[in-house]
């Protein structure tokens, strides 16, 4: 008769309540630190204090959150190279004790963060580290060393089931693949609240794309519910871990397309332990201006043309002119005389350099005064750095780079570009024909900067003047999703932040739905300046059901021919049906029928049609939220206008009149991509509701 201790359940749980403990104890020992004593002055303690709160922070136990999610069980020890990984990578050498565990194979619990008990040994292991990879990759084709991979199942942070496989079992040679249960269960959970990690789901060809080098730079096109997103953001965090020291130096940055979709993926690398990473949108980054305006499709399209980067260069070195004058110098009572003509070598030296305008400016001083210490020098003279430094400074050198290389500012220079017809025609001649002038010249000119309506496009422009006068700041890595909306002199604009570092590059070709969206990611790449890029494809698609995505496919021969369709690998083939309505209040209904559900619930609609549907829900009592907010158990309803769906997803969908959504944009091909977004929200269910004929693409 067995004890309850030779039940693997309760060992595993007695496991998770140690694991939980050692934990806790991690994050006290940090609480207790003093650092009165070993801080040199008040900048150390701030900087230090704030190291400290961070790692408190890093340190916080999640109750709902499973602290492990998987075991392996090794054949024979890891080698040194994933021993080393067995340690979190804090800058700390890994105990020696560890190297007990794995003297006859070993045994590792695989979770979201690194827990060692009193001694150092670990209890759960990062799964970043290299000892954790096979939990993703091994298969019974290729068992990666590992005897056995258990799955635990999760009852809100409770234990409450475990699944194993045996890898390298010799009783079974047929090395066929099996389907894992909870792995399933975890895939189709439903979805409460914002985004979560997929830590415990992730596929080998996913994990592939998260732990490839810092290096490189990765684009990945993936289909609806192919997970990108989540690959991207679980990239970042893996590089956070393998190169922590050089990335806390350079910096990482998360790209998304608005407001609401950051803010529905904020939480998923808190969860992993990542607090560092900054989150914007394009439109955060080339804040330069106040964006007050907007641009009709077609001004826009031009402004966001790679072109428009050249017309910009030649405005802004138009104000560079030769000198007519000599450089006269008076020091004492002598008087050293630069001619025009050694001014201008110098000027053109400096142009031919290609750096920034603003840098070679600032060196224009410095090689005027060094030609009037040779001079000094010829005359037997031996001045020093100081009196080079003294005539650079000096009136008639300011006087002369004022003339021949004067101040820019970046926003006025776009300015007068839009405003001034004769201006853009001088520098756009050759590279835009009269209509694309005339289509981006503003109808009213500003009185000033301030006072200007510059659209996000113009925003973009003068961000791209500022860097051709100063070089951006560049990070380390960048992720940028929903890429395919981006236009080329957006991609410019991404780029410049990972001139000297790297990119994830996430989106989806059939889901561009702007007029400028992207043709192809080898476009996409040469534009953020990145040609080595490595093109990934997902095609597996893990959160949308078999019936809804078979449904939405039939749309990508007209708005994305050539692309493979996602194939969903979902057992549960989901809940889907079309109904004809005659009013709005059955498409309150079919809400409050999916609501009965456990899980979200989205109602999309075309984006005019929002405040009647608004107006129809308050008055049948329904509570619902804006994107990006954060559902609850009490309020699991979200109005979605169609503009704003993409990244977002809910269990369940009621999707509002189909070809409203498609009349809603401004030509059929971005109205039907629009479309193929909306349609490929849910996760369980998705409900169609349609008064109006449906979009023939449908049929």
């Amino acid at each position: 008769m067995s004890t309850p201790t030779d039940d693997p359940l309760t060992r595993e749980r007695s496991h998770l309540a140690a694991s939980r403990a050692a934990l806790r104890a991690m994050r006290e020992d940090v609480e207790s630190l003093d650092i009165k004593d070993v801080t040199a002055n008040w900048v150390n303690a701030e900087v230090l204090a704030r190291q400290i709160d961070e790692r408190i922070k890093a340190l916080a136990d999640l109750s709902d959150t499973p602290l492990f999610f998987g075991r392996l069980d090794y054949l024979h020890a890891p080698g040194a190279e994933q021993a080393e990984g067995a340690e979190e990578s804090k800058g700390r050498a890994a105990p020696s004790s560890e190297g007990r565990r794995w003297e006859t194979g070993g045994r590792f619990y695989i979770g979201r963060r690194h827990v060692h008990d009193a001694d150092g040994d670990p209890m759960v292991i990062d799964w970043r580290a290299p000892v954790s990879q096979p939990f993703y990759r091994a298969s019974k084709k290729d068992p990666m060393d590992v005897g056995l991979r258990r799955r635990f199942g999760y009852t809100g942070g409770a234990l409450t089931a475990y699944e194993d496989e045996h890898l390298s079992d010799p009783a079974d040679p047929s090395g066929a693949a099996t389907t894992s249960k909870l792995l399933q269960q975890e895939i189709e959970r439903p979805r409460v609240g914002p985004m979560r990690d997929i830590v415990a789901t992730i596929q080998p060809e996913q994990d592939e794309i998260v732990r490839s080098g810092l290096g490189g730079t990765v684009c990945v096109q993936g289909g609806p519910g192919t997970g990108k997103t989540a690959v991207g953001l679980h990239r970042v965090a893996y590089l956070l871990y393998a190169h922590r020291e050089r990335l806390a130096r350079t910096g990482t940055l998360v790209i998304g397309p608005n407001r609401s979709f950051l803010h529905y993926i904020e939480q998923v690398l808190p969860a992993l332990g990542e607090l560092t990473v900054r989150q914007a949108t394009v439109d955060d980054l080339v804040g330069h201006v106040e964006v007050r305006g907007t641009d009709d499709a077609a001004a826009a399209i031009v402004k966001g043309d790679a072109r428009m980067a050249q017309v910009l260069r030649r405005a802004l070195y138009s104000h560079v002119t030769m000198p007519t004058e000599p450089v006269v110098v008076v020091r004492g009572s002598r008087r050293w005389r630069v001619p025009a003509y050694e001014v201008e070598d110098i000027v053109r030296q400096l142009l031919d350099r290609d750096i920034r305008y603003g840098a070679a400016r600032e060196a224009l001083p410095q090689r005027i005064a060094h030609a009037v210490l040779v001079q000094m020098e010829r005359s037997g003279e031996a001045p020093d750095d100081r009196v080079q430094d003294a005539v650079a400074r000096g009136s008639a050198v300011k006087a002369a780079v004022k003339q021949v290389w004067p101040v820019v500012d970046p926003a006025k220079l776009v300015l007068r570009l839009l405003t001034d017809a004769d201006f853009l025609a001088e520098h756009a001649e050759g590279i835009l024909d009269e209509d694309e002038q005339k289509t981006i010249l503003w109808a009213k000119p500003a009185r000033s900067v301030k006072s200007a309506r510059w659209s996000a496009a113009d925003a973009v422009l003068v961000d791209e003047a500022t860097d051709l006068i100063q070089r951006t700041h560049s990070l380390g890595h960048v992720v940028l999703d929903e890429a395919q909306d981006l236009s080329p002199m957006q991609y410019r604009a991404v780029g410049r932040r990972c001139t000297t570092g790297s990119a994830t590059v996430l989106g989806d070709l059939a889901q561009g739905t702007t007029p400028w969206a992207t043709r192809s990611w080898d476009e996409a790449l040469t534009h953020l300046g990145k040609t080595d890029g490595v093109v990934e494809e997902l095609t597996a698609g893990f959160r949308v059901p078999t019936d809804v995505i078979t449904y939405a496919s039939r749309l990508l021969p007209h708005i994305a021919p050539g692309l493979t369709p996602v194939a969903s690998v979902r057992e549960n083939p989901g809940f889907f049906e079309v109904r004809t309505v005659d009013d709005t209040a059955e498409v309150v209904a079919a809400c409050e029928e999916l609501l009965r559900n456990e899980g979200s619930t989205g109602l999309i609609a075309a984006d005019a049609r929002i405040p009647a549907l608004a107006e129809v829900l308050t008055a049948a009592g329904i509570t619902y939220l804006s994107p990006g907010e954060e559902t609850t158990e009490a309020t699991r309803l979200t109005l979605v206008p169609a503009s704003l769906a993409k990244g977002l997803e809910y269990d369940y969908v009621v999707l509002d009149e189909p070809q409203a959504v498609v009349d809603g944009e401004p030509d059929e091909r971005t109205g039907l991509r629009r479309l193929y977004v909306a349609l490929t929200r849910a996760v369980s269910g998705l409900i169609i509701t349609h008064a109006a004929p449906l979009p023939p693409q449908l049929a």
